[in-house]
């Protein structure tokens, strides 16, 4: 009998088959939105925007991409779409805590429109952690992040601070952290052993190192504005103007990224008043325990007569013009607020931290690009995402009306999606009345 010459190719289908996934990606259509890609400084009316799995698959007007028959449909009509955003210096709490703890910090996060987390102090065990958020286990944005903390406890000679950078490449972490307390020595070990393995480095600049030579040294990024103040000679009642032009000069000259972290430096400097604090809606969401201790550490920095008010509001000022300095001759900047932190709620810092950017002279937009394009800039060795465009993780904030025109809209949003998983607000907001009945007062 003559063999079937058919029977390679079906062998070969049959094979395929057995490899192919079984069912293919949930496809998930926003239709008729106004799309605000984040790419150029336009809003693109009328737009469906496909996502399958955990990508962008299209853009285009309604008329010119078709929604598959099975695709689950979000309506678009009035709303605006735009990039999710993202926490470039946040805090996970360390394994030590209860799961429910972790979890619940992850998700008032996300609650928040935020799907992006740089966490900026690592604990041992937490790299796990990360693996299982950005797995989807997690109800949790995708984390990034940063080891345990180099600083004047921590490390004691150069060659300890080689051996913790070359540790903690091996181990996987994302950046390295810098406190205070590092001699120079000490921190230029760090730095050139860092930049030999292509690991990055950022948060605060120590004493001993100072802002120039930190950005000679390729840290990427100054969290809290950190170092510039004292760069330019600590002074509150005139300021160097041609030396706040160098220092931003040399910034955008070295690349460097700024995440300003503005709305708890008014804490921490008292020129927010406590009871104003204690009166944030956002409270509900943590315990009574971490708000006494807020409150205690609050009333405390306010006795120990270190607080001047017209000196803090000076500090606060300057910071203010440095920031709207950066921004206004195009330096990096990233979103950030060091939640959680004293009355820093996670998520719902953000809002108040864009309003301390608006008011530092930043546009909706300037404020928007901050927590979106320029993350994915950032993170683009990692990952493509920070804009609405095919190809790109699927990481999208519905709101309700137009950021462009008040940065406050953001707050109101319809839904999040996470790595393609859609959170409706319905969703959202029946976990947050489950944390706020759990802490309730």
């Amino acid at each position: 009998m003559r063999p079937d010459s058919r029977l390679p190719g079906l062998l070969c289908a049959l094979l395929l088959s057995c490899l192919a996934p079984l069912s293919h990606a949930q496809v998930t259509a926003f239709v008729d939105v106004r799309v605000i890609p984040m790419d150029t400084e336009r809003v693109l009316e009328g737009h469906t925007v496909l996502v399958e799995g955990d990508r962008i698959v299209a853009v285009g007007p309604r008329e010119t991409v078709p929604v598959p028959a099975d695709a689950v449909v979000i309506e678009g009509r009035g709303r605006h779409l735009m990039p999710g955003l993202a926490e470039m210096h946040g805090h996970i709490p360390p394994p030590n805590q209860p799961a429910e703890t972790v979890e619940e910090v992850l998700f008032l996060y996300l609650a928040n429109g935020i799907t992006t987390v740089r966490g900026m102090l690592g604990y041992p065990g937490q790299l796990d952690l990360r693996e299982r958020a950005n797995r989807g286990d997690l109800a949790s944005p995708t984390l990034y992040l940063a080891g345990p903390s180099f600083n004047g406890n921590a490390v004691s000679s150069p060659a300890q601070a080689e051996e913790r950078v070359r540790a903690q490449a091996a181990e996987g972490w994302d950046l390295l952290k810098i406190h205070p307390g590092l001699s120079r020595e000490q921190y230029d070990a760090m730095a050139r052993t860092a930049n030999s393995l292509g690991i990055r480095f950022g948060g605060h600049v120590p004493a001993d190192v100072g802002l120039d030579h930190a950005l000679d040294m390729g840290q990427e990024t100054f969290d809290h504005v950190d170092g510039y103040v004292e760069a330019l000679g600590g002074g509150l009642t005139s300021v160097n103007v041609v030396e706040l032009n160098r220092l931003v000069q040399k910034t955008i000259q070295k690349g460097a990224w700024i995440v300003p972290t503005m709305a708890l430096w008014e804490t921490l400097f008292l020129t927010t008043p406590l009871e104003d604090m204690l009166a944030y809606d956002e409270l509900k969401y943590v315990p009574q325990t971490a708000v006494d201790s807020w409150s205690n550490q609050y009333r405390s920095r306010a006795s120990s007569g270190q607080y001047d008010p017209a000196t803090s509001r000076a500090v606060i000022d300057l910071r203010m013009r440095v920031l709207g300095a950066l921004s206004d001759a195009g330096a990096r900047i990233l979103m950030g607020t060091d939640a959680p932190q004293q009355f820093s709620v996670p998520g719902f810092s953000l809002h108040r931290e864009m309003l301390v950017m608006a008011g530092a002279g930043m546009s909706p937009r300037q404020i928007m690009v901050s927590g979106t394009r320029n993350v994915g800039d950032y993170f683009a060795h990692k990952d493509t995402f920070g804009r609405v465009a095919a190809g790109h993780r699927a990481d999208l904030l519905l709101l309700e009306s137009n950021p462009l025109e008040d940065i406050s809209r953001i707050a109101d949003h319809a839904g999040v999606m996470v790595r393609g998983t859609w959170y409706s607000r319905a969703e959202i907001d029946a976990r947050l009345a489950t944390i706020a009945a759990k802490y309730a007062r």
